[in-house]
């Protein structure tokens, strides 16, 4: 297993596995895969295991208004026939260490007993969008005391849209 920054040439690779790894949504394939088009800002590495991607992590920038204000951990996947081996957790842990992620804010919206392992603390500032509540929404090294709702890029929004809907504005009825 080797673990690399994600090349053009993997792309293809990345967007199979997280088709397997979230076999019920387009979600995840669609977001990473506009992301790539359009030119956006993605730290990101994948587990190459006999030529094949086992697994991937990207972390792309957070918001305050028009401000960054640190990293969103999104998404992260690993193929189905190795999870529960490892895998995430040395990814994650590897992705931690380098130098574009490791003194940044970062942001996760996950499972909580999972990202606490790794130092993600529960926040209650700022507020994700997708988590108004906060029960998923973990951050390390968050240092904001004022509430704001946390910016994305806007393809977490337009990966969720039906084809044929990215760019365009539902007319109110």
């Amino acid at each position: 297993m080797k673990i690399q920054e994600l090349s053009i040439e993997n792309r293809p690779k990345v967007y199979t596995l997280l088709q397997r790894a979230f076999p019920d949504s387009t979600y995840e394939a669609l977001l990473v895969q506009r992301l790539h088009e359009n030119g956006r800002t993605v730290h990101e590495w994948v587990c190459i295991h006999t030529n094949k991607a086992i697994a991937y992590i990207a972390f792309t920038p957070a918001y305050n208004g028009k401000e960054i204000c640190g990293l969103h951990l999104a998404p992260m996947a690993v193929a189905p026939d190795f999870q529960k081996q490892g895998v995430g957790s040395e990814l994650l842990r590897f992705a931690l260490r380098q130098e574009a992620i490791k003194n940044q804010p970062l942001f996760v919206l996950g499972e909580p007993g999972y990202y606490k392992r790794f130092g993600f603390e529960p926040c209650k500032v700022p507020i994700c969008p997708f988590d108004p509540d906060n029960t998923h929404f973990l951050s390390m090294r968050n240092s904001v005391t004022a509430s704001f709702i946390v910016g994305y890029e806007p393809e977490f929004k337009t990966a969720a849209l039906p084809p044929g809907m990215q760019g365009k504005k539902r007319r109110k009825r």
